[in-house]
């Protein structure tokens, strides 16, 4: 009889439709199936909702090309803050997290990016009001004079509040050693942590090794910021499927042998010393210069008449010309914002 009782349980038991969060990799999904998963794909093996604001962060999430440590991270911290409400929907006690973040990465990896997104899904969630970006650098916090540097940090802080405070290139701020004014923004910084608790999320970002060595000038800075993300270099196919995404955009296309071109450039300079490659970043200068030279040839060309559409679209080889040794201009365009 008690056998018969199990067994009628067990029965039960996997009838019942499981309730937990299923989290699949996408790398082993992948691996197992052979084949690109599809955002709608990898939205139903989470148990992701198909409608309401995840969706439109996961369509933001799947539109950047890589980055699946990062999306992974990004999931989880969706998962935590609506698990938090489900427990305080059930009267559930639900312990305050701690969200000030640390990136590490090149230039031109996402970082930027991904940090309004996260400003985006913060708001959305409840967890903060405004769910605004400022990004900062040195040159914003660190003031002249003494006390300059304090009222400086503070103005930003408060700007912040309801949002994510993104400082690029925190560990400038150490560069100076103990008398730099640096020092002081860091002090600022730590202390707004406290007295705004939950009320705006810090990021820190910049290169790994320097972020590294940052963070151990102040022995309570690691402890501040638990959740981390790394943004590996892109690989030359994904800078090339980034290109090719801009320039569809804008309604312009890669012609195969500009494709070919294109590799050859990035591969270029991924082996040049001396400067750290800036990824997308480079990548979309380039496509920036090439459309600037397409418009030069197609003028050239058609001095009193109209180019046909085909013409108007296609970049060809000889549009894209390297990039000057001096270095590309800082900052997104087109909508990109890979920093």
């Amino acid at each position: 009889m008690n056998a018969r009782a199990q067994g009628e349980r067990d029965s039960a038991a996997a009838a019942r439709p499981a309730r937990q969060i299923n989290v699949v990799l996408r790398n082993q999904e992948a691996a197992s199936s052979g084949a690109a998963t599809s955002p709608e794909a990898l939205a139903a093996s989470r148990g992701l909702p198909s409608s309401g604001p995840w969706a439109i962060w996961q369509q933001e999430l799947e539109r950047m090309v890589g980055l699946d440590n990062v999306k992974e991270l990004v999931y989880e911290i969706y998962a935590l803050l609506q698990i938090a409400q489900y427990r305080g929907d059930a009267g559930l006690h639900s312990q305050a997290h701690v969200y000030h973040m640390i990136f590490r990465g090149n230039p031109g990896t996402g970082k930027t990016t991904v940090a309004r997104l996260l400003a985006k899904l913060f708001q959305s969630m409840g967890l903060l009001t405004k769910g605004h970006l400022v990004e900062v650098e040195r040159a914003d916090l660190v003031g002249e004079y003494i006390g300059h540097t304090a009222q400086k940090t503070r103005d930003l802080v408060k700007k912040a509040l309801g949002g994510v405070l993104f400082v690029d290139e925190a560990y400038s701020l150490a560069r100076g050693g103990e008398k730099d004014f640096g020092k002081e923004a860091i002090d600022t910084l730590v202390k707004a942590m406290e007295d705004h608790r939950n009320q705006f999320v810090l990021i820190l970002a910049g290169y790994p090794m320097e972020i590294d060595m940052f963070m151990m000038t102040n022995p309570g800075l690691p402890s501040r910021f638990p959740i981390q993300m790394d943004f590996p270099d892109f690989s030359v196919d994904q800078l090339l499927q980034i290109a090719e995404g801009m320039a569809r955009e804008r309604d312009y296309v890669l012609l195969p042998q500009a494709v070919a071109k294109l590799k050859q450039n990035v591969l270029q300079e991924k082996e040049a010393t001396g400067h750290p490659f800036s990824n997308a970043r480079y990548v979309r200068n380039m496509l920036e210069r090439a459309i600037r030279n397409q418009a030069v040839r197609l003028l050239q060309q058609y001095p009193s008449a109209s180019p046909s559409r085909q013409e108007l679209v296609g970049i060809r080889p000889e549009d894209l010309k390297p990039l000057p040794a001096a270095g590309t201009p800082a900052g997104p365009a087109f909508g990109w914002g890979f920093n």
